[in-house]
C-alpha cells in the first residue's frame, strides 16, 4: 500500500498539484491540516480518498483534530501536532502513539520534514509543499506499508512554481 502525505498547504492549489505530480501514483492521501479544506481539492484533483485533520490555521471545518487510519496491518494516527509542545513534540507524539496503539504518527504544523522512529513508532512530518521552513525544501511524503506490516517513509521534493 502506498500512501501520499501532505500538510500545511495553506490554500496553495498549485503547490498541491505539483506535490501530486511529484509523488506519483498512490492509493490514497492523508492531509495533516492547515487548510484541511484543501483536502476537497486534493480529492477532486486525484479522484482518490483523502483523510484530513484540522490544523491551528483552519477556521470552522468538518475535519477532526485527530484521525486514526487503518492501513492494512498498520494503524496510523494523523494529527496536526499544534497541541503538543515545541520542545517535546516528538516525545509527546511518541508517548500518545504508544497509548493509542499505533505504529505510525503523521503530523504537520512545523513545515519542517522529519522521519524518525521512537519506541518502534514511525514519526513522520512531510513538511510543506507551499511554505517550507527551517531551510527545508518544499515537500510531501510517501508512506509504504508492506503486507507484513513493515513501514517505510520517504520525503518527496516538490518543484518550485
Amino acid at each position: 500500500m502506498k500512501i501520499g502525505v501532505m500538510s500545511d498547504t495553506h490554500g496553495d492549489v498549485a503547490a498541491i498539484r505539483r506535490a501530486v505530480v511529484a509523488a506519483g501514483p498512490v492509493d490514497f492521501w492523508l492531509h495533516g491540516g492547515d487548510y484541511s479544506q484543501d483536502s476537497n481539492f486534493l480529492a477532486e484533483f486525484t479522484g482518490l480518498p483523502v483523510t484530513a485533520v484540522k490544523g491551528n490555521c483552519d477556521g470552522p471545518t468538518e475535519a477532526k483534530v485527530d484521525e486514526y487510519v487503518d492501513a492494512g496491518p498498520v494503524k496510523i494516527w494523523l494529527t496536526h501536532g499544534h497541541r503538543y509542545s515545541a520542545k517535546g513534540r516528538v516525545a509527546e507524539l511518541t508517548w500518545w502513539g504508544s497509548k493509542y496503539g499505533v505504529q505510525a504518527v503523521i503530523y504537520g504544523h512545523t513545515h519542517i520534514p522529519e522521519i524518525s522512529c521512537h519506541q518502534d513508532i514511525l514519526i513522520f512530518n512531510p513538511g510543506s509543499p507551499s511554505r517550507p521552513r527551517g531551510g527545508s525544501k518544499a515537500s510531501c511524503g510517501i508512506v509504504e506499508i508492506g503486507t507484513d506490516g513493515t513501514i517505510n517513509a520517504r520525503l518527496v521534493e516538490v518543484a518550485k512554481a
